[in-house]
């Protein structure tokens, strides 16, 4: 089945569902199976993160550093539907939620920090009501709209983006469990 591509019609379909416990973000060194506490695994040039419940991680002896709720946003989206992430994204951004974005190919699923899950299901929520991206956000212009012909909210010119640098020991590497 395809997807939604028209960014007015996934906002309005948007529905999120918080699936159950705490996640956090590991590396590991080799091969693991995806089991009943590890919800996702990404390959990178760097090693293997997977996205493990965190007491599965704890169980394993694996550091946890950030925790979790995951969130799936569950409506149909296309592969190659535009603005959806970039919508959510600064919805949670404007109110200072951080949000890691994982693609499926049926869902989104975003992991924010588990103390604010509420506050941004609340946000996720208001942006379907609202049919449309939410307010300017640093270093955006607004939108006249959406679908249909609308403009996406591009960066003003001159705008910087900022990023985090991890610190130093933000990454850790930990063995397969045996």
């Amino acid at each position: 089945m395809a997807g939604i591509t028209d960014l007015g019609e996934l906002l309005t379909a948007l529905e999120v569902e918080r699936r159950p416990g705490r996640h956090t973000f590991v590396v590991v060194d080799g091969p693991v199976e995806i089991d009943d506490g590890i919800g996702a695994l990404i390959v990178e040039d760097e090693g293997i993160t997977a996205i493990v419940q965190v007491d599965v991680a704890r169980a394993k002896g694996w550091a946890v550093d950030f925790e979790a709720a995951w969130l799936t946003l569950t409506v149909h989206s296309s592969l190659e539907a535009v603005g959806l992430t970039a919508a959510v994204s600064q919805a949670l951004a404007d109110a200072g939620i951080a949000s890691n974005v994982l693609a499926g190919f049926h869902h989104d699923h975003l992991l924010v920090p588990v103390d604010r899950a509420d506050e941004a299901v609340e946000l996720l929520v208001a942006l379907r009501r609202s049919g449309q991206p939410t307010g300017t956000g640093r270093g955006a212009t607004s939108t006249t709209g959406v679908g249909g012909g609308s403009s996406p909210r591009l960066p003003t010119k001159g705008a910087s983006l900022k990023t985090k640098t991890p610190p130093s020991d933000a990454t850790r590497r930990y063995p397969s469990a045996p």
